[in-house]
């Protein structure tokens, strides 16, 4: 008899586990605000999860202005000091401690892929209580390419040894599913970083739940057994 392949989780880590998408937008507003872009709120939020290099890529276009090397360094770095003014305050979303400890106690293979480098993801990590040295954590700065493309989710269930089509990436944002569906794993959509249902649905979430918590009570409908 064929042993059952388990189901693994990657996570995403800005408002999937933490309720921090905010505090990545308007940290790049007051960036881009130092270096005399006024770019709207709303413009910045459809754009978090996505790679840096693609996030600039996205603003030139929408500015009509160039972005040379020393301008994006400067960004990355304000963006860094005004989320780490911010990230302090972040807290767990609902529910995330919780499934991370469920699936721990229950030999789940889990991981987390982030956009995000170990700069800013690092004090978060801490309030969710995760440690990167004993637990599965892939940055951007590990990577080559970060989401829309599949590179983190592939590093993270290399690391963890799992098989990336039997893992479920849990994620807020279309980026994250864009990347799920590229890397050949099932989707999970959270409604916690601000997208709608249809818009996580057509970019290949197969399940959509409200955060964490929600998930959490649903886990058997995506394959983690009790």
């Amino acid at each position: 008899m064929k042993a059952r392949t388990q189901t693994s989780f990657l996570f995403d880590l800005d408002d999937t586990l933490v309720d921090s998408v905010y505090d990545h937008v308007l940290a790049w507003h007051d960036a881009l605000l130092e270096e005399g872009f006024d770019v709207s709120v709303w413009r910045l939020h459809r754009k978090i999860g996505m790679s840096g290099g693609l996030f600039t890529k996205a603003l030139a276009r929408e500015t009509g202005r160039e972005f040379d090397t020393e301008l994006l360094e400067r960004l990355r770095k304000l963006h860094a000091k005004y989320y780490s003014a911010r990230s302090l305050r972040t807290r767990p979303l609902p529910g995330a401690k919780e499934l991370l400890a469920f699936l721990t106690d229950n030999g789940i293979p889990w991981a987390i892929a982030t956009s995000g480098r170990m700069e800013t993801a690092g004090p978060v990590l801490k309030i969710l209580g995760v440690d990167p040295t004993k637990v599965t954590v892939i940055t951007r700065d590990l990577v080559r390419y970060a989401k829309p493309d599949p590179d983190l989710f592939l590093a993270a269930a290399e690391k963890l040894g799992v098989d990336i089509e039997s893992s479920c990436v849990v994620g807020d944002a279309i980026w994250d599913m864009l990347a799920a569906r590229r890397a050949r794993a099932l989707g999970i959509g959270l409604l916690s970083g601000g997208y709608g249902q249809e818009e996580l649905e057509r970019a290949g979430a197969y399940r959509v739940y409200e955060d964490p918590a929600d998930l959490l009570s649903h886990i058997d409908e995506v394959g983690g057994r009790r």
